[in-house]
């Protein structure tokens, strides 16, 4: 009977799991994953517009982000793009069924016009899906 017992105690201290390492590797993730997800968004530096603070839709899913920097240079994604070379990009996303949303980001100090240049570009290949970035308040 006392080696039936003592058999017990032994499998009883297996069944036991120690959860103290998986709560701080979980924290540990956490921590991570908070200080590394501001820097996914890659994007080229610019001096967005103010803009009141309101409900804010989520970005779509399928989007082309064009930027205008403070000295007038177009960049596709992160890429240094001419006039020319932003009216082929247009023109091939013109030609596809479901083209995406082209989120234009352009600094707060550039003339007006230079962005509605670009507005024009897009709307003359009739791509209407359009999104204008600016900084929150």
């Amino acid at each position: 009977m006392a080696r039936q017992f003592h058999r017990k105690n032994r499998l009883d201290a297996l069944t036991e799991i120690n959860v103290t390492p998986l709560i701080d590797l979980a924290f540990a993730l956490l921590i991570i994953f908070m200080i590394t997800t501001p820097l996914l968004e890659q994007t080229i530096e610019v001096d967005l517009p103010l803009e009141s603070t309101k409900n804010q839709s989520s970005r779509p899913e399928d989007f082309q982000s064009i930027s205008i920097d403070s000295t007038g240079r177009y960049y596709w994604g992160d890429r240094v793009v001419s006039s020319r070379q932003l009216g082929d990009l247009l023109d091939t996303l013109s030609g596809d069924p479901a083209p995406p949303v082209l989120n234009i980001r352009a600094d707060s100090r550039l003339p007006y016009q230079r962005v509605i240049g670009v507005i024009d570009m897009i709307k003359q290949r009739n791509l209407s899906r359009i999104s204008l970035d600016t900084r929150v308040e």
